[in-house]
């Protein structure tokens, strides 16, 4: 299973054990606390930095120590152009999605049984205002149907705000 790079602004390039890793060892570093882990994606076709008729994809994974601050963690890829707003959003869900059932099961491994306790969340990049708010039942139901828990704007920063800020 290959998770791809991820980056961190502090700690550069890291390989998806360096990750998990780190977000242990910041779960562990107050076992008590209330803590979210975050999972949310981000797109953008950009033409300098991808070739013509691609899409830059970032997925961001986030863990927050409730009033106390956290740590992100995101990775990027390039996939085609979508041609639709739709299309864009699914491709951000899905990827998603996909990222958390094959992340979130290595990470609990690597926990040993020591649960913190942290809720997980899926970001989505919709919202009531803008073009996406009739989409929002349909992206919420593929988070929710997958068995993890949605969140959208303005409450899904994960996606419109870390993802985004690296797409």
């Amino acid at each position: 299973m290959d998770l791809g790079k991820f980056h961190s602004t502090t700690l550069g390039s890291l390989l998806p054990s360096e990750v998990i890793d780190e977000i242990r060892n910041f779960l562990e570093g107050d076992p008590d606390a209330e803590y979210s882990l975050v999972i949310g994606t981000d797109s953008q076709e950009k033409i300098k930095e991808a070739k013509i008729g691609s899409l830059i994809v970032v997925t961001a994974i986030v863990v927050h120590r409730k009033g106390f601050g956290g740590r992100y963690f995101w990775k990027k890829k390039i996939l085609p152009k979508t041609h639709t707003l739709r299309e864009k959003i699914y491709t951000e869900t899905l990827t998603s999605l996909s990222f958390a059932e094959q992340f979130v099961p290595l990470l609990k491994k690597s926990l040993n049984g020591n649960m913190p306790k942290y809720h997980l969340e899926i970001h989505v990049d919709v919202g009531e205002h803008g073009e996406t708010r009739a989409m929002i039942k349909e992206v919420v139901g593929m988070v929710t149907g997958n068995g993890f828990v949605a969140k959208t704007k303005p409450e899904a920063f994960g996606a419109s705000y870390v993802a985004d800020k690296h797409t």
